[in-house]
């Protein structure tokens, strides 16, 4: 053997220990930056959560305090939830449900003391709530929940694509599903100011090819929601029917009741049923009544 062979191999058989070390510090500080495996989700805890789509983890929130009864002057929009949430939580045919009307009127309210009146009768319903900026998030997200054995209502409120059509996209992908097909498992419920979910400004802020494209992306989205429910103004008659429904049931008492309530909405510039229940609260407060939530 050539003296340059036997030391070839000398150098060879040497690299372990000389780079074994330098290699096993490399490996370990790999190691400490890699994020570690997500765990495994635990909804044994509660009944609604938030989903941070950074961390993966699903925070586990209070249940919802109002009672769906109170929400008032909504009794159709109310009815028609239900029955497709009872049809949800016992498996049978149901939509994901669109939810847009003006601000205030109670979509996310609805879906949430709705959701609070099923649970005690199945208690493998849980509530989701995501955020509205993560829309990308949930393709991913409804690929975990589909392993699980409960059932999600997986609530966005104040959906619309600030971003384009990319948000839309991820939004159809999710609700379709791919080829595995939609989670059986999973009710999509969003909450809109408007039908369509399309930001006021296309044209402004795109050409108006790119506009009509991405509008036509958007507005397919809003065609996979197969219930779409309105939520329209609220009139005076109805709005004094929600400040007395909630007075009576919280046992609030004032003479002059209507005419404050009516001036409360005229600084407020309008009526809803969270400028009722603003007033009732600021009410509640006066008089020394707790409320819930």
């Amino acid at each position: 053997m050539r003296a340059s062979e036997g030391m070839e191999r000398r150098m060879t058989d040497a690299l372990p220990t000389l780079f074994g070390p330098l290699l096993a510090r490399i490996a370990d500080a790999l190691e400490r930056l890699a994020p570690p495996p997500p765990a495994t989700p635990d909804f044994s805890g509660a009944r609604l959560f938030r989903h941070e789509p950074v961390s993966g983890a699903f925070a586990p929130a209070p249940d919802y305090p109002l009672a769906l009864d109170l929400l008032v002057g909504i009794d159709r929009q109310k009815a028609r939830f239900v029955e497709n949430l009872r049809r949800f939580a016992v498996g049978l045919p149901c939509n994901h449900v669109l939810l847009w009307g003006v601000r205030g009127t109670g979509k996310s309210s609805v879906t949430k003391a709705a959701f609070m009146a099923m649970a005690d009768s199945y208690p493998d319903l849980k509530l989701v709530e995501v955020d509205r900026d993560e829309v990308a998030a949930l393709p991913p997200l409804f690929d975990l929940l589909r392993a699980r054995a409960e059932r999600f209502v997986v609530l966005c409120d104040d959906l619309s694509f600030e971003d384009g059509a990319a948000a839309a996209k991820a939004l159809k992908s999710a609700l379709e599903g791919g080829v595995s097909g939609p989670p059986e498992n999973v009710l999509f419920v969003a909450t809109s100011n408007r039908r369509h979910l399309m930001p006021r400004d296309h044209v402004e802020s795109q050409g108006a090819i790119a506009a009509a494209e991405n509008a036509e992306e958007e507005m397919s989205v809003s065609d996979r929601f197969g219930l779409w429910i309105g939520f329209p103004p609220m009139d005076q008659d109805t709005y004094l029917a929600a400040i007395h429904a909630y007075a009576e049931r919280f046992g609030l008492e004032a003479p002059d009741l209507d005419r404050r309530a009516l001036q409360w909405s005229t600084q407020r510039g309008g009526r809803s049923g969270r400028v009722a229940w603003q007033f009732v609260r600021d009410l509640a407060g006066e008089l020394g009544v707790k409320l819930p939530g």
